[in-house]
């Protein structure tokens, strides 16, 4: 039998009950939507590319990624309409940046956390 399952049922309805309004009261379908967006190989490696360099054109973002500026393009978009990056026009060029400190933090920490050695071994 696995160490890791409730030997008996034993429900915290206190607990519970806190947990399940709080998760009512959040919107869910938006933090769904910027997981899912970041699941996406191409869109991490751009999020992440702008996280460490801050700002970067769409021509530059096509090259680290090897993909075409138009599939870029595409992928920036996307970012943009999910309030996880901005962008600026300079002339003829596009610049995209992370949308705020929150964006930056997220994709800091999520690197960061995997990078650390896993301390959850049984």
């Amino acid at each position: 039998m696995p160490n890791d399952i409730c030997e008996v049922t034993c429900i915290h309805e206190d607990k519970v009950n806190r947990v399940k309004q709080q998760i009512e009261s959040q919107s869910l379908e938006s933090v769904m939507k910027v997981y899912k967006l970041l699941a996406d190989k191409n869109r991490l490696q751009i999020a992440y590319a702008l996280f460490i360099e801050e700002e970067l054109c769409v021509c530059d973002l096509a090259n680290i990624i090897g993909a075409t500026t138009a599939t870029t393009s595409h992928h920036l978009r996307q970012l943009h309409k999910a309030g996880i990056a901005m962008f600026r026009k300079e002339g003829k060029l596009v610049y995209y940046s992370l949308s705020d400190s929150n964006m930056k933090q997220l994709i800091s920490q999520t690197f960061s956390h995997m990078k650390e050695p896993s301390n959850h071994a049984v």
